[in-house]
This record gives structure tokens, sequence and C-alpha cells, in this order.
């Protein structure tokens, strides 16, 4: 008989399965649903008025076979790593998105990583301060960070930051005059870091910080919240006050106790998060001109390019289902009682 957090781990790795295999089928559909002929965006008038062209172009990509061929055929591609052609960019979609979607991840995951460590600690504080002014003035903070639009946030902080203060670097991923790092995982900061090229990783890091904390703002508001309302629910169990009358520091109660069972809504949240910006960067990337996924599935789109428009909404939907994985994973670890269910 199988351990039980082997067979919990089987489990959820094939609904993965069977979750991605979904999205690729909805992609496909809500892809040739939208309104508009891929012939017409991509050929230009007089190429319209030939009849061979068009016939040549339909052929090439595959747009003169019924819907159900195409999509086994995308299928069948998918298996060999193939994504298809751009009609834009006549190169790989694989290939593509291999040089866009490292740059939004970086940004998504600094700002992920920094609404963690921010959100928590500040939802946190604000528990065990309940009612006092520093809980009020989190409390207010968070409110503010939800409510803030992002693109206005990123407008305000380029501006004040790097026009008028100067004091953030511009835009782009390293300075003007430094080459890219030796490309091994496409992340600038780790790559930098890899080959000890620390003047080009201390570059990188100065260019991500300002649109990952603009990304994170919203993020960081409702861990905050999230995580203070996490927190007071477990303060008020009685295996926490059990835990006090035995005498226990504080600092051993806070970890061994209310943050472990506080961890599984929270990891929730932060991995529905993770997904919301890694498919959200669009306008902060826009604003940083940092050349990204949004740009690169904003461009597709207004010109029909179907493979591309597909791979980006493989990839968003891929990495949400990667996120549920892991975060059913870590509740495996955290909770034995999620496992046994």
């Amino acid at each position: 008989m199988r351990h039980p957090l082997a067979r919990f781990l089987l489990r959820r790795i094939a609904v993965a399965v069977l979750l991605g295999l979904g999205i690729t089928l909805v992609t496909f559909v809500l892809t040739n649903l939208v309104p508009g002929d891929p012939v017409t965006a991509n050929l230009g008038q007089r190429a319209l008025g030939d009849p061979a062209i068009v016939a040549q172009f339909r052929a090439e990509h595959g747009l003169d076979k019924s819907l159900p061929v195409q999509y086994l055929t995308y299928l069948g591609g998918l298996v060999q790593g193939d994504l298809g052609m751009s009609q834009q960019s006549h190169r790989p979609v694989l290939d593509d998105l291999a040089e866009f979607v490292p740059s939004t991840i970086e940004l998504a995951g600094g700002a992920i990583l920094i609404s963690l460590v921010a959100g928590v600690a500040f939802g946190v504080i604000a528990a065990l301060r309940r009612d006092r002014l520093s809980d009020q003035v989190l409390r207010v903070l968070s409110l503010v960070g939800i409510s803030v639009p992002t693109f206005w946030l990123a407008l305000v902080a380029f501006y004040v930051f790097f026009f008028r203060l100067q004091i953030t670097p511009g835009s782009g991923r390293i300075a003007p005059d430094m080459n890219a790092p030796p490309g091994v995982t496409g992340l600038y900061t780790l790559d930098a870091a890899l080959a000890g090229q620390w003047d080009v990783f201390a570059s990188a890091v100065g260019h991500l910080l300002t649109p990952a904390l603009v990304l994170a703002a919203y993020t960081i508001g409702l861990l905050t919240r999230f995580t203070r309302s996490a927190v007071l629910e477990v303060l008020g169990q009685d295996y926490v006050r059990a835990a006090r009358a035995k005498g226990l520091p504080g600092r051993v109660i806070l970890f061994r106790y209310v943050l472990r069972s506080a961890l599984v809504p929270i990891i929730t949240v932060a991995g529905l998060a993770f997904g919301s910006l890694l498919s959200g960067t669009v306008l902060v990337e826009s604003v940083f001109a940092r050349p990204g996924i949004g740009q690169y599935a904003y461009k597709s789109a207004t010109t029909l390019d179907l493979p591309a428009v597909m791979g980006v909404g493989l990839v968003v939907g891929c990495v949400y289902v990667l996120i549920n994985l892991v975060v059913d994973i870590l509740y495996g670890v955290i909770d034995p009682r999620v496992r046994l269910a």
C-alpha cells in the first residue's frame, strides 16, 4: 500500500494533467471564436485581392482545415514541443515565448516575493496589535493598496522616482550601456549572479525593484488583510490559550502554533495572487518598457496572430495549474489531514 502522501501527490498530478489538456481545448476554442479573419489582419489590401496569396497563407498556417483537424494538429505539435509559427514574427511561437516569458516571470516573481514578506509581516503585526494605532495604520494602507489602480500607480511611480527625483533607474531590464548576462534561465538577476557579473546584477535588481513594488501593492494589501484575519482566528483557538497557559514563549506560540495553522488560507491567496500577477503585468510592462509576455500577448491579439495568442493562453493557464498543484502539495505537507481526506 502506497504512503498516503504518495497517493495524494499522484492524485494531484493526474488532475493537473487533465486540467492542462482541458486548457488546450478551451484556449483553442476561445481563440477561434474571436471575431475577425487572421488573413485580413495579416495581409495587405493588395495581397487580399489575389486569391492565390490568400490560399497560400491559409494553407501555410493550417487555416484551410476544419477546426477539429486544426485542434488535433495543434495537440500533435504540443506533444513534440511545437506551438506553431507566429504569423507576425515568422518565428516558432515557442522561441518567442522563451524570449518574453522570463522577463514576466522575473517581474511577477519579484512582486510575489515582496508581497509575501511584507503582506504576511504586516498582517501578523496588525493581528498582534489589534485595534491599536499600528493596526489602524496598516489597515488603512492595505485598503489603499487594494484600491489604487495599478496603471495609475505605475505612472506616478515612474514620473516621481525616475523623472523628477531621479533616484531609480529608467525603463528596460538593465542599463542601456550594459550587455545582457549569458542566457541560462532568461532571468537577468539570476543569470548575472550565476556568471558573477555583479554590476549587471545590481542594475537588473535596480530596474526590477520599482515595477515589482508597483505590481505588488495590491497583493500586499490583500495579504495584509487576509493574514490579519487568519491570525486573529487562530489566536482565539483553545490550543493557543493552552500553550499560553503552559508558559510557552510568545515566539514559540507564534511560529509553531499560530502561523502554521494560518498558513493554509494564506498559501491559497498567495498562489492565486501569483497567477493574477503573471497575467496582469501588461500595464506595468508598458509603463516601464519591459519586454514581457503581456506586450507579446497584446501585439498578437491586435493582429489576430492565433498561434501566438494560443501560446500565451496555454502558458498562463499552465502556470495557474502548476501553482494550484504546488499549493495542494503544500497543503498536504502543512496539514496531514488534507492528504488523508
